[in-house]
């Protein structure tokens, strides 16, 4: 079995990395931890106009906290005995979790849902809503209940 496990840095992904530990897998499971680098948006960097290298200080401090991120849950899923591959790509996540679920040939993605609502959902977009609608396997949205949150 083949699990992606796409996470970002919130309480939720670590729940669904949890999640992956917690659960019964078939022996060589194999987990791809991905987390994805958005791309400042083109009207910001048109804006910054002059100031690409403050941009790309920032893009360079971003991708550096990603591959500790990523680094991290690596370790916490291998000292579970999981055997483990990371990831770090560019791009927007919805469609670059789908590309590389695909292209991995995964059977299935695990990954947390920040709860988002109203505006905020129409704004930030509903990433894991949108994994599960367009993805060609089986995805498994972690969620965490407003209660559990706070503890």
């Amino acid at each position: 079995m083949r699990i992606l496990l796409a996470i970002d840095d919130s309480k939720f992904s670590e729940a669904a990395a949890e999640t992956v530990i917690e659960q019964a897998r078939p022996p060589g499971t194999e987990v791809r931890i991905l987390h994805v680098v958005e791309s400042p948006p083109l009207l910001v960097a048109r804006e910054l106009g002059g100031y690409e290298p403050a941009l790309e200080n920032a893009l360079q401090s971003q991708k550096q906290h990603a591959e500790t991120l990523v680094a991290k849950a690596a370790e916490l899923l291998r000292a579970r005995g999981l055997n483990v591959t990371a990831a770090l790509e560019m791009g927007d996540p919805k469609s670059t979790i789908l590309d590389v679920a695909e292209e991995w040939d995964a059977d299935l993605i695990v990954l947390g849902s920040h709860g988002r609502k109203g505006l905020n959902r129409f704004l930030m977009g509903g990433v894991s809503e949108a994994v599960a609608r367009h993805a060609c396997c089986s995805v498994e949205i972690v969620r965490i209940c407003p209660a559990k949150a706070k503890n």
